[in-house]
């Protein structure tokens, strides 16, 4: 059976508190070496999630096997390399890590306009990064970020990595069976706050709309699009990506958005995510059977 996004991250909260006891004490360096091994791990033991990122490198990507194989390995690695990151900055450590920002025009452009704006992100890169990195921007007006989630994680770790890491200024905005969730997108919205989501994972039974991505159709989540095809705000494609040990580059592009046009938005949406994808193959983070329901 195929194994479909459930919402919830593998992990445990005794992994995470040797990587943190690593960082805070032994440093960075040693938490990227504990970290070789912990890759090989996933690699044998997490079957489902490694089987559905071969088929990405193997038939989306036309990978050889054993450089699928192996990029199984790096992805693993780099992923865990983003979550060390994200506490490492979160802890006091920011000033470890340099930054650039292309596209920085279009931010500063929906806070100028006072009606707020969509960021539209995928699983690729470091995200969760990005509001510590925004705060050093010369922008003529403050950046106040709330992000649209389901908040099924797991709570353990949550309550844990709160407890040892700075408080985020992330707002979080849950997203509710009974649709209550958009009376606080308006809101936000008319505060000139900045909704983000990420456009890449569908969970079932939400309302999905199919579209090509990397030469084979797969199954997107509806509200993203129908959102910015719909509130009439400026919607921004935004990647953080890792391009070296310490180094993030910040992507920041404009869609052109019709409106009540979810479909053109979508289309706009996957080429632009295969864009970044080609340019950093070995980050893309959606560990399950992405093309589930409408592989050959």
């Amino acid at each position: 059976m195929a194994t479909e996004w459930q919402g919830k991250s593998r992990g445990s909260v005794l992994g995470y508190k040797i990587f943190v006891f690593c960082i805070k004490k032994l440093g960075l360096r040693t938490a990227y070496f504990v970290l070789i091994f912990v890759a090989f791990y996933f690699c044998f033991f997490a079957k489902d999630s490694t089987k559905s990122i071969y088929y990405y490198f193997r038939k989306r990507r036309q990978y050889s096997k054993l450089k699928s194989l192996i990029s199984i390995y790096k992805s693993y690695f780099v992923f865990g390399q983003t979550i060390i990151d994200k506490i490492a900055i979160s802890s006091g450590l920011r000033n470890k890590f340099t930054y650039e920002f292309d596209g920085i025009d279009h931010l500063d452009t929906i806070l100028k306009s006072k009606k707020g704006g969509i960021l539209i992100s995928a699983h690729v890169g470091n995200f969760e990064i990005a509001e510590y990195f925004l705060n050093e921007l010369e922008l003529e007006e403050d950046v106040t970020i709330s992000l649209l989630t389901t908040d099924t994680e797991h709570g353990d770790i949550k309550a844990y990595l709160e407890s040892v890491t700075t408080k985020s200024n992330i707002k979080f905005i849950i997203i509710q069976d009974d649709l209550s969730h958009i009376f606080e997108i308006n809101a936000a919205l008319s505060r000139n706050e900045i909704i983000c989501i990420t456009g890449d994972r569908y969970v079932k039974p939400s309302k999905s709309l199919s579209h090509n991505l990397l030469g084979q159709e797969a199954l997107f989540p509806a509200g993203p699009f129908l959102l910015g095809s719909r509130l009439k705000v400026p919607v921004i494609f935004v990647y953080v990506m890792k391009e070296t040990t310490k180094h993030y580059h910040l992507y920041a592009r404009t869609a052109e958005v019709k409106q009540r046009d979810h479909m053109a938005l979508l289309e706009s949406y996957t080429e632009n995510l295969e864009w970044i994808l080609n340019k950093y193959p070995l980050q893309w983070f959606n560990y399950f059977d992405f093309w589930n329901d409408l592989k050959d």
